[in-house]
């Protein structure tokens, strides 16, 4: 007896903690994370996805949805979202309030599960350039394969998906001739391209049938806003006239400091959005830095205008429009033709910006208040004991020999007396017979004796 009540006992509490178990988990919260991609696809909306699922497995959300009401954008980056969202664990869900075209069909097809508002539509996803027309067969082939996946993997009709990019492929009843599929959600809904009409996300959470719950609004911070703004191809181009204006107006009036400053802020805050959006490749940032190298060499060591000069411009020009674009070293296979030359464009915009602005607006800011505040205006005469020469012009005519290889600038040696000298751009090896042409600065001019 004492056995069959310890049994009774036991069976008793399992029951109660089944029961107990069962309220928990009746009781606890449902978290619900709702996302707007209410923009053109873009690396600030790729960024942005990136961030926001972070955000759900940092905090333990359970559901995210996601309101959806774009045209479209750049392949690129509707792959790497439909590719997250297609790898995460936890149901996403699309809510299409208008519009989901191109880019846009792709990423709610991706979701779990898809949802529209009364008028809204679905589809029309063949790959267009910046001026609308349909772009190269490899783009289409590439989104016809990406989206037949990508509803094989959610249980949607591929052949469906596929139409939706290529107006060759015929679906009974469904596909016009040279016309793509775009589904109304009515249409939509029929052919398993959406769950049900949904006209608000309170509907959307009665439909799933979750009562208790918390609903958060994911949002940007402050830092990520900023970082999202320099993304803009427009203030990329400013930055770049910022970074060329600095360092031209620094080596005007070296010691100043605030050009050189300027110029390296903006070099900061170009480089590090599109580096933390993984467009920025530190090789690309190398060439960069190595174009800055050149440019320097060429000023300040190598007299003239040469091959340094011109590697400078060219490395500089070219990291700057390579950041703007997702290639996979010089890779440009999946890079549309509009998205280089829109790159293009915004660097040289500031480029030509910053020609304009050195004929008509160096004088003019060289002559302003401020500037004359912060640079020497004193003009050091001659006549009250100044001069830029160290060495006297006695020695303009004397004959000597070099004392190191000129490359074109070394050491000379004069009457025992050892002088800082330089060359018009020619080679003289050690212990050659030289002659004082010219007394310039810190050094003298020589050339070689034949």
């Amino acid at each position: 007896m004492k056995i069959n009540h310890k049994i009774t006992f036991i069976l008793l509490l399992i029951v109660t903690l089944l029961k107990i178990n069962t309220l928990t988990a009746q009781s606890k919260k449902t978290n619900i994370l709702l996302v707007e991609i209410k923009q053109n696809i873009d690396p600030r909306v790729n960024r942005y996805t990136r961030l926001m699922l972070e955000e759900v497995e940092k905090k333990d959300y359970d559901i995210v949805i996601i309101e959806m009401d774009t045209y479209g954008g750049a392949l690129n980056d509707a792959d790497d979202i439909r590719t997250r969202i297609l790898d995460f664990e936890k149901p996403i869900y699309s809510w299409i309030n208008k519009d989901a075209a191109s880019a846009g069909a792709l990423i709610s097809i991706a979701c779990d599960s898809i949802y529209m508002s009364s008028g809204a539509s679905i589809g029309a996803a063949t790959v267009v350039t910046a001026d609308g027309s349909a772009a190269p067969d490899k783009y289409q082939s590439y989104m016809r394969s990406i989206m037949r996946s990508t509803a094989e993997a959610k249980n949607r009709d591929p052949n469906i998906a596929e139409a939706m990019v290529d107006q060759d492929v015929k679906i009974d009843s469904l596909s016009q001739e040279g016309k793509v599929i775009t589904f109304s959600t009515s249409e939509a809904i029929k052919n398993g391209f959406c769950e049900a009409e949904i006209n608000s996300i309170d509907e959307l959470i009665d439909h799933l049938k979750i009562e208790d719950y918390q609903l958060d609004k994911f949002e940007l911070s402050s830092t990520e806003n900023i970082i999202s703004f320099f993304l803009n191809p427009m203030i990329s181009s400013v930055l770049i006239l910022l970074i060329l204006g600095g360092i031209y107006f620094e080596l005007q009036t070296p010691g100043v400091g605030f050009p050189i400053m300027a110029s390296i802020i903006a070099a900061i805050l170009y480089l590090t959005p599109y580096y933390l959006n993984g467009l920025a490749e530190n090789w690309e940032i190398l060439v960069f830095l190595l174009g800055i190298i050149f440019i320097s060499l060429e000023i300040f060591v190598i007299p003239g205008f040469g091959i340094s000069g011109i590697l400078g411009i060219f490395f500089t020009i070219g990291s700057l429009i390579l950041m703007m674009v997702n290639n996979d070293m010089f890779d440009f296979s999946f890079v549309f033709p509009s998205d280089l030359f829109n790159a293009a464009s915004s660097v040289l915009l500031a480029t030509l910006g910053f020609i304009i602005l050195l004929f008509f607006g160096g004088l003019k800011l060289t002559e302003s208040k401020y500037f004359k505040k912060i640079s020497l205006q004193k003009v050091q005469n001659t006549k009250e004991g100044f001069t830029s020469k160290i060495y006297d012009n006695s020695l303009i005519g004397k004959k000597g020999k070099s004392f190191t290889v000129l490359r074109p600038s070394g050491k000379v040696i004069i009457e025992n007396q050892i002088y800082d000298a330089s060359t018009s751009g020619e080679y003289i090896e050690k212990d050659k017979m030289i002659l004082v042409t010219e007394n310039e600065g810190t050094s003298l001019k020589v050339k070689i004796l034949s």
